[in-house]
């Protein structure tokens, strides 16, 4: 293997509240027309057409309508609708379930379409969901790309907010969960790994706790945590990494 550069019932109903709207993410339309920036990114990613199924992971409260923009901009750049996948999950239960969900996901996204092998992107707290699988579940052998935007792989205070729920105490930095995911090798086996961060994020804090030992660790010069999901830029970027 290569060696790679966290009462009482109100103060509960209270951190329940702040939590729910610190990770959710914004409302995503139904697909319109794609912006101008969108058709750029679009214009250069047409060229880099693959035939890798992507699976998307979904950060904190999220669903799968928080891809529609990079469903959009994977379709631009040459990608099938029918190898465009998003994983849902349950962001209240338990990020080891949830890993485990994904590698079931992943085997029946693998027997649909006959590929060896699926790209995933993930978001946020998608980040745990996914390092789990790829590390502890030995998904990385059934995974050829991982882009990690703003991924809480290695926790964030944040999630003190929400220490109600197993998820947030298995995001909150020092906890078992993120120990045995960032023991030894952060990016095992073949799978090409990248990460996208910024100063700007707000929510990962501290923001450099995205990046992975041994993965292509991309600084963004400013854009928010929920920014990305409409970054048509940056996901240009990331389908350009996957296809690459």
């Amino acid at each position: 293997m290569r060696r790679r550069p966290p009462r009482r019932l109100l103060g509960l109903l209270a951190a329940s509240t702040v939590a729910l709207t610190l990770f959710s993410s914004a409302p995503v339309a139904a697909a319109p027309a794609p912006a101008p920036a969108a058709r750029t990114a679009g214009a250069t990613a047409r060229t880099l057409a693959t035939s890798t199924p992507v699976v998307f992971v979904h950060g904190y409260t999220g669903n799968a309508s928080n891809w529609v923009t990079a469903m959009s901009v994977f379709r631009a750049g040459g990608w099938s609708s029918s190898n465009l996948f998003a994983y849902e999950y349950d962001s209240y239960g338990n990020n080891v379930t949830n890993a485990q969900g994904l590698a079931a996901f992943v085997n029946n996204v693998k027997a649909r379409t006959g590929a060896n092998k699926v790209a995933i992107v993930n978001h946020s707290m998608g980040g745990l969901v996914s390092q789990y699988y790829l590390k502890v579940l030995g998904g990385n052998t059934s995974v050829s790309h991982l882009a990690s935007i703003a991924g809480a792989n290695h926790g964030t205070t944040y999630a003190g907010a929400c220490l109600i729920y197993t998820t947030c105490q298995q995001m909150y930095p020092g906890s078992s969960f993120i120990a045995q995911i960032t023991a030894g090798d952060e990016t095992p086996g073949d799978t090409r790994y990248a990460t996208w961060y910024s100063a700007c994020d707000g929510i990962i804090l501290p923001y450099t706790s995205t990046r992975l030992e041994g993965a292509v660790n991309n600084n963004v010069p400013c854009q928010t945590h929920i920014g990305y999901l409409t970054d048509t830029v940056v996901l240009g970027a990331i389908a350009r990494f996957v296809a690459s």
